[in-house]
């Protein structure tokens, strides 16, 4: 490869301070010459998320209070990467030890095919690793990752299946749905994610949510109306 292949889209929203660690991470990346730019799309964050990024060399787009969802963000993001790759990652995400390695490996070997992380909470409650757990178990049996377990995946791929959709909610369960199981691989690599939603919502009363939610949007329901259940 004459450049490094891949670029990185991070949503935010008040982010701060996981995505200070987020960024700092990726460092790494770039000097081993697979980042070719980060692209952090902001919806309207109040904290200091923005100027962090600016800060930290990557490019900031602002897609403002609109209520579109992060499946506008993802969508814009990719629009202005310059990467033959794309890197889907939750500002609040942290790759771990063995991510680049991963993601090279993958980018060389399976072009056809997007990838996603094991996920793991910043927490070691047993609460958060039961979720983990069937987190996990669900992206391997079902082919159904969420967005915070990132989605590598080529310019090409992401493509042909129609890329991001710009709805208000479920946009990752859309992506991974039009590429389907086969299409889906698991990268040998963690991404440690914030727990703080469900310390904050409750460790049994968010999944729960999370899955009627994901029920619904299977079931044909609109990601607006689903969205108006989430608030």
């Amino acid at each position: 490869m004459t450049s490094a292949p891949l670029s990185i889209v991070i949503p935010t929203l008040n982010a701060m301070p996981r995505l200070a660690d987020c960024l700092a991470t990726l460092v790494a990346g770039l000097g081993a010459g697979l980042i070719r730019d980060v692209v952090v799309v902001d919806a309207g964050s109040d904290d200091q998320s923005p100027a962090l990024a600016l800060d930290m060399g990557c490019r900031v787009i602002q897609v403002g209070h609109n209520g579109r969802g992060r499946g506008q963000q993802l969508a814009a993001g990719a629009k202005a990467a310059k990467g033959d790759w794309l890197l889907f990652l939750h500002g609040d995400s942290v790759p771990l030890e063995g991510w680049i390695a991963a993601c090279k490996s993958h980018i060389a070997a399976a072009p056809h095919q997007a990838a996603y992380f094991q996920l793991g909470f910043d927490d070691q409650a047993p609460s958060a690793l039961r979720i983990a757990f069937w987190a996990n178990w669900r992206a391997r049996l079902f082919g159904l990752p969420y967005g915070d377990q990132g989605l590598l995946i080529s310019r090409a791929l992401y493509e042909a299946v129609g890329g991001f959709r710009p709805i208000a909610l479920m946009e990752d369960v859309d992506l991974v749905g039009k590429l389907g199981k086969s299409r889906l691989r698991f990268l040998p690599a963690a991404v440690e994610t914030s727990a703080e939603r469900y310390r904050k919502g409750g460790w049994w009363f968010v999944p729960l949510r999370n899955l009627t939610l994901l029920v619904a949007f299977l079931c044909g329901v609109s990601p607006e109306r689903i969205k108006s259940w989430y608030r």
